[in-house]
């Protein structure tokens, strides 16, 4: 069974959480969803290339869903979610995927 990359549960949480904003209207659910995706993601880190991969990660993810609201007001809402999400699943691919993947 092949493993789902890390850098794309990152960008599809990031982009998913606020789809679920703009769908059903509800920030609340969209923090559930898009922290959920975090989680998962940094213990998927943590599990297939260690701790410092974990932390890099979950605070890369959490760096970018800090940074797309003052992104949002020069670039505009979905741009500014999708450069974030790349962002967050670029440094998971480095990180955590090729690590993970030349490990084995």
């Amino acid at each position: 069974m092949q493993r789902i990359p890390i850098s794309l549960i990152t960008g599809a949480g990031l982009i998913g959480g606020f789809a679920v904003t703009r769908v059903f209207r509800h920030q609340h659910l969209s923090g559930l969803v898009a922290g959920s995706v975090g989680l998962a993601a940094t213990e998927s880190a943590r599990r297939r290339a260690g701790n410092a991969a974990a932390v890099v990660v979950g605070g890369s993810y959490g760096l970018a869903l800090f940074v797309s609201h003052p992104l949002a007001r020069k670039l505009g809402a979905w741009p500014s979610v999708c450069t974030v999400a790349a962002a967050a699943a670029v440094t998971a691919y480095t990180v955590a995927d090729r690590t993970a993947r030349t490990a084995t």
